[in-house]
């Protein structure tokens, strides 16, 4: 039987690094068990934050390839503000370590860029496609963001080509993120975001939402929303050697380390530790692995956390996974306000799938709680704990110290990409 064609408009390809690029990359590898066959388009010449050749492995060998040329502003923001090279990431300063420059820069990014710097990629997209689509055969025509730009090329194309079937592809929300509020947005801008956002939920014939809560958000906004959450891929997990104690009981955070996302009541629980239990300090790691801001790690080289960090800095994504599974506890966090309660981080799942347990910081009630409480696999915090969270640290500290390093995690198979994929191709 002939495979059926989906067309994946994606800014996040391979070599790209970083959480972005892996949902349609897995959903690429896996559709073809599943009856369809994948079409990508994306830049000729992105400027990516991250790099990560090692992700090549994963493209099908058939893939089918389709690039345009993108003009992107980035060099201009960064001869303004060397800081800057954060909005490539969709991150900035914050609070008192914003300067004027970055002010200005933030206020520019938010104002003349609607809904982002990628939006200079929409019209020659939709002039291309248009024509693409109606040479070639294609049956679902996927938009996958951030950058929510990508959303407009597929508004675009449904307005051009009222027939197509058009799934717009959410990874983290538009105006609900933490963020936006940052933006310092007019009026006027903040209208063209939200009415932007609008027209693509009431047009898109289905939109994809990563969390429960942003489905639920997302309908209550108008649109046809079906939560498929990101997961592991079985085939990226190492097999590490069981009933060996590590060295050092390690605490890692893997991933990008922004100052909205910043627990500074783990690192006050941490450093009261250090300073009170002996025992803790001769034997406790701080592990960073990835883009940690640099203000973070300046504050943490201020404390007495000073000679307990390793900072391993960006690694490749099978590398991460071995640090992962060379841990003893994972961090992971996310934005504190309550709006940000469905955002489920991309690396929860990898994180669920190495077996350690898992420590949270975010919004009371997230879903990210949920996931750890069924799959029994840690704890979630608010950013206000404090003396509840080195309890926490206390006890996994004396569960190492013991030899007990049993996996506690249960029904982690529902978030593997092949299942995921699966469930995918059956509202395709």
């Amino acid at each position: 039987m002939e495979q059926k064609k989906i067309l994946i408009i994606t800014y996040y390809w391979p070599p790209a690094g970083g959480p972005g690029v892996q949902r349609w990359l897995k959903f690429a590898k896996y559709l073809p068990d599943f009856g369809w066959k994948p079409v990508i388009y994306t830049p000729e010449n992105p400027n990516y934050p991250l790099i990560d050749e090692t992700l090549m492995k994963d493209i099908p060998n058939d893939i089918e390839m389709v690039r345009t040329k993108i003009w992107e502003p980035y060099q201009l923001a960064e001869k303004l503000n060397k800081s800057n090279k954060k909005f490539k990431a969709g991150q900035f300063d914050v609070g008192e370590n914003q300067s004027w420059k970055s002010r200005l820069s933030i206020w520019v990014r938010g104002n003349f860029f609607i809904p982002d710097a990628r939006v200079f990629w929409v019209k020659p997209s939709i002039q291309f496609l248009e024509k693409y689509l109606k040479e070639n055969k294609i049956d679902v025509v996927v938009t996958s963001g951030p950058p929510h730009s990508l959303h407009l090329i597929g508004l675009g194309l449904k307005h051009k080509l009222p027939h197509i079937k058009w799934i717009a592809d959410f990874r983290d929300p538009w105006t609900e993120i933490s963020y936006y509020k940052h933006l310092k947005l007019t009026k006027s801008s903040d209208k063209k975001h939200r009415q932007l956002e609008s027209a693509v939920f009431k047009n898109a014939d289905i939109t994809l939402a990563t969390s429960y809560t942003d489905a639920e958000n997302f309908r209550k906004a108008g649109a046809n929303a079906v939560c498929i959450t990101n997961g592991f891929d079985e085939t990226d997990t190492l097999e590490t050697p069981k009933g060996q104690k590590s060295k050092t009981f390690t605490l890692s955070y893997i991933g990008v380390l922004e100052q909205l996302r910043n627990p500074e009541n783990l690192w006050k629980a941490l450093d009261e530790l250090v300073k009170e239990n002996i025992e803790f300090s001769k034997n406790f790691s701080l592990k960073l692995v990835g883009r940690i801001d640099d203000k973070i790690l300046a504050s943490l080289e201020n404390s007495s956390l000073k000679n307990h960090i390793l900072n391993l800095g960006y690694l490749s994504h099978g590398k991460a996974v071995e640090e992962m599974q060379n841990s003893d506890l994972l961090l992971i966090t996310n934005f504190p306000n309550e709006s940000s309660k469905g955002i489920i981080p991309g690396k929860i799942f990898e994180y669920l799938a190495s077996g350690k347990q898992i420590l949270s910081f975010g919004p009371d009630k997230a879903d990210v709680e949920k996931i750890l409480e069924d799959t029994h696999a840690g704890k979630h915090f608010s950013y206000i704990h404090s003396e509840t969270v080195k309890q926490f640290v206390l006890e996994k500290f004396e569960l190492w110290k013991s030899g007990d390093h049993r996996e506690n995690t249960q029904q982690i198979e529902q978030f593997s990409r092949k299942n995921l994929t699966k469930q995918l191709a059956e509202i395709l």
